[in-house]
């Protein structure tokens, strides 16, 4: 779900709790409010946290292989 999409769930939920005399101002408000803290805390999406986890993926894999490497170096010049 689009951090927009979840907003806007939460805010219809939040709505339905709300007296039904509450004008469409205060729930925009209401829905301006949400977003606003939504913001502040600087959410990622599904997809952009799968994409970095993959980039971290690729990035262990290959420090793991120069590691590997450095080691071999090291046996080779006498250093270890």
């Amino acid at each position: 779900m689009t951090p927009a999409g979840l907003i806007d769930q939460i805010a219809e939920q939040v709505s339905r709790l709300l007296p039904q005399g509450l004008s469409q101002e205060m729930r925009r408000n209401l829905h301006a409010a949400l977003r606003s803290t939504f913001d502040r805390l600087e959410l990622v999406t599904r997809e952009e946290l799968e994409v970095q986890e993959q980039v971290l993926a690729r990035t262990r894999t290959r420090l793991e292989e120069m590691e590997r490497r450095v080691a071999e170096l090291e046996v080779r010049s006498g250093k270890k």
